[in-house]
This record gives C-alpha cells, sequence and structure tokens, in this order.
C-alpha cells in the first residue's frame, strides 16, 4: 500500500493523522534522551554535519578525529562554543583509538572517500549508529562491505545524499512528481556546470608538520603532497575519491531515484576525460556524459567544468521529462512547466531566523543547513524507532556504485551492465576484476561478509 492510499485510508476510518504523525516519520521524538557523538574527519563538512546536529538534538561531543592538528584544535573550539555543555572533546590522530573508548552512540564521518569504508565499518563494529557522507565509497566491494556491515550489526547508517531530505525537493516529489502531474517521466537530465577542476599545477612539497601526510594516504596511494590535495581540495585526484561524478552526480542521480521510486541502473555508459588544462596535476575529468539505463527511464548526467551553463538558474540540479510536463529541481527551489497550465515556483527557504548562528558560521551553504538538519532529524528518528532512515545505506550504496561504474566505463571505454542482487558486473570479467581497488600495506580491503 502506498503511504497517500494509506493517509487516506486513516481519514475514514476516522483515525487522525496527527496522531500518528511521530510513526510515519523518521523524526526524533521530544524527549529522546541526550546522545553521544563522536566525529572522525573534523574539516568542512564534518563540522557542517556536526553542527547541524547540534542544532536539533540533546546531544554531547565527546570526541574528534583528524589527522591535521591544526584543522582539529580548530575544530575543538568551535564545538565547544557551540554545545550545550560548552566542554572540550576529546581529540585523537587514529580513528582505531578514539572508537576504541566506546563511549558514544553516534559517530559521523567527514573524512575524504578513500577512509569511509575503513572508519564506517570500524565504528559499526564498536557499536555505533553512523551518518557517513557520501559518496559512501571508491570502490564498489567497499560499498557493498559498508551495507553488509550495517545489517549485521543492526546499526542505523544515514548517508549524507541530503536532497531527500531538501524541503522543496519533497514538496516538488510529493506534490508533482507522485500527483502525477509529469505524467509519464522517460528521461531526466542530471549536471553540474561548477569550474571545479583546478587548473593550477603547483610543486610538491613537504607536508607541513601539523598534517600526518602518511596516515592521510591511508589505504590510497601515497602521492607527493600538494597543497592542491589538502586541505579541501583532494576530491581534484581519483587516488582520494570519485571526481565529479562521485561528488556531484552522486546527490542528482540519487534525488532522481528516491524521486521516481527507481532502484539500481542495469546499464551505465559513459564518456569524457580531460579536455582542458592537461598539464595540471588533477586527474579527474573536466568533462564527462554518463547514461544510466533504468528500462523505461534514463537518467542522463553531464558535467563540465569550462564553459557557461545552458540555464543560468540550474547549474547543478535535475530536469525531468514528462509527457505531461517538465521538472526544474535544484538547490536553489523548483519550477516545474505543465503542458497546457499555468507554470509552479518554488524558492528555498534558508531558516536564518530559526538558527541565527547560520548567519555567522564559515564556510556553511545557508541554503543546504536546512536540508542536513531535516536529514539529522530522521537519522535520529530511526534511532528512536529502529526504522530505516530516507538515505539508509542500502540507497546511498545503489546511488554510489552507480557513479562508481560510470567511471569504469569512461575508462574501459564501453558499457557495463550491473547485476544488483549479485553485486557484479555481468559478461566482462576486465570490468568485474576492478569492483576492487589495491589496498597499499599494512591497511586490508574490507570484504563484503
Amino acid at each position: 500500500m502506498n503511504r497517500r492510499l494509506f493517509l487516506q485510508r486513516l481519514g475514514t476510518a476516522g483515525i487522525g493523522v496527527a496522531a500518528l504523525a511521530p510513526a510515519l516519520t523518521g523524526f526524533a521524538q521530544p524527549n529522546s534522551p541526550a546522545r553521544r557523538v563522536a566525529l572522525i574527519g573534523s574539516g568542512w563538512y564534518g563540522k557542517v554535519d556536526l553542527l547541524r546536529l547540534i542544532q536539533v538534538a540533546p546531544v554531547e561531543v565527546v570526541s574528534l578525529c583528524d589527522v591535521d592538528s591544526k584543522m582539529l584544535s580548530e575544530a575543538v573550539d568551535i564545538v565547544a562554543g557551540r554545545q550545550k555543555s560548552g566542554r572540550k572533546p576529546r581529540v585523537y590522530a587514529d580513528y582505531r583509538e578514539l572508537l576504541k573508548q566506546r563511549d558514544f552512540d553516534i559517530v559521523l564521518i567527514g573524512t575524504p572517500d578513500h577512509w569511509h569504508a575503513l572508519t564506517a565499518i570500524a565504528a559499526l563494529e564498536a557499536g555505533a549508529h553512523v551518518y557517513l557522507q557520501k559518496p559512501i565509497s571508491v570502490d564498489v566491494v567497499e560499498a557493498r562491505a559498508i551495507l553488509a556491515a550495517a545489517r549485521r550489526h543492526k546499526r542505523v547508517v544515514q548517508v549524507g545524499l541530503q536532497r531527500r531530505s531538501t524541503p522543496h525537493l519533497v514538496e516538488a516529489r510529493d506534490t508533482i512528481v507522485r500527483e502525477g502531474k509529469l505524467g509519464k517521466v522517460g528521461l531526466v537530465e542530471v549536471y553540474c556546470y561548477y569550474n571545479m577542476r583546478s587548473r593550477e599545477n603547483p610543486p610538491d612539497i613537504e607536508p607541513p608538520e601539523h598534517l600526518d601526510w602518511d596516515m592521510y594516504c591511508g589505504p590510497a596511494p601515497k602521492r607527493a603532497y600538494n597543497k592542491n590535495i589538502h586541505p579541501r581540495r583532494w576530491r581534484g585526484y581519483m587516488e582520494y575519491g570519485n571526481g565529479i561524478v562521485g561528488d556531484m552526480c552522486v546527490h542528482m542521480l540519487d534525488m532522481a531515484r528516491w524521486m521516481l521510486d527507481l532502484s539500481a541502473p542495469r546499464m551505465v555508459t559513459s564518456t569524457g576525460g580531460i579536455l582542458f588544462a592537461k598539464d595540471a596535476k588533477s586527474n579527474i575529468s573536466d568533462t564527462q556524459t554518463a547514461t544510466f539505463d533504468f528500462g523505461d527511464v534514463q537518467i542522463v548526467w553531464q558535467h563540465r567544468t569550462w564553459g557557461d551553463p545552458p540555464d543560468p538558474k540550474y547549474t547543478w540540479g535535475a530536469t525531468f521529462y514528462g509527457d505531461k510536463g517538465t521538472l526544474k529541481a535544484g538547490l536553489m527551489g523548483y519550477d516545474f512547466m505543465p503542458r497546457g497550465g499555468a507554470p509552479v515556483h518554488k524558492d528555498v527557504v534558508m531558516e536564518l531566523e530559526e538558527y541565527p548562528e547560520d548567519k555567522t558560521e564559515r564556510d556553511l551553504e545557508k541554503h543546504v543547513a536546512p536540508a542536513v538538519r531535516r536529514h539529522m532529524k530522521d537519522f535520529l528518528g530511526c534511532i528512536d524507532n529502529g526504522g530505516r532512515p530516507v538515505s539508509d545505506i542500502e540507497e546511498g550504496c545503489i546511488s554510489t556504485i552507480a557513479c562508481i561504474l560510470a567511471n569504469m566505463s569512461m575508462g574501459l571505454g564501453r558499457s557495463l551492465a550491473w547485476d544488483n542482487a549479485a553485486g557484479t558486473v555481468t559478461g566482462d570479467a576486465e570490468a568485474a576484476s576492478r569492483l576492487r581497488r589495491p589496498y597499499r600495506a599494512p591497511w586490508v580491503h574490507p570484504e563484503t561478509a
């Protein structure tokens, strides 16, 4: 039974929907106990996630971990100034030492992508519920290993694909897509036209004293240190992430899947490469197109780090094409253009008066903060009631793997058929062999079982 029909039947039975609202959402209840929280990866988005959690729940941040002691020290002061107790969290340079304490209920992970699998699985084994940033992994086997660990340890994992919790996008899904106003949707274009790939070529240098570069690289290849990698620019290197597809496509692909109730693509095809600034150290593609084949629906991704966007209002977003209308959806709002009807426009609401600290927080994307808060509430509610969050680890696994396959397809120069149930590429032994990346010793690649 779908949710709308369920609510209708509640109404005809004389049962007040408002009275059942807590059970119909993942949101935490007002009397939920304070939870102890640890953060692994105290950089930009690690702090963004943690500070939104502090805003919506009675939590005590007990520990922070980072391989950059300068970044860690700054985070300690910020957290102490924002949490109710005013206490400074303990600090660790090695996540394994933090997890040994087992004095936490929730672990947030905001590391670069290449560290996601090992830290998430270790946190789950330590008994924590986990809020994990996207994409959940750098290779396919890692992604499936995290999912297996979450189910084995019976813990809630919310993935930071917060388009599923963006208020105006929830509205667009519920009032336009699910009400059938688009009609049959056969094509979704997802895209990003940000200048996200550095064209600089600075020399390699010795890492700063406050950074443990060997631990930073961890299981990934140990490149020479370069200021274009740390801090915050590691996404330009495939050793540490999945490029723009893994960073930006994963959000919009996941949003389209969520809006249309799609599972995993059956075929992924991608082309592209580096067409500009070929002498720069950054090794991610600056131009890429990927087609995700879901059978009756095609989702087509494009990114360019150069040139102008087709629509300046939608530089990162999705366009849904239906036989009754078109929907454009992005972070700053949505536009619905029905065939033969009046268009509908909605802008993002930023909640700056409700949460005034958003006004002055450094590097905060103010338009995204409401979505992160709603995502955190859903996460906490599912810990309370044992449910699956809106961006459950299984959904994050599907969207992440699809993006990994897109990069693999581009590298191999051919389409890849994906069997989601078996967790493998079919009919292509070479592609199947690339589902697990090599790990640098002494780190050991996680298994799926």
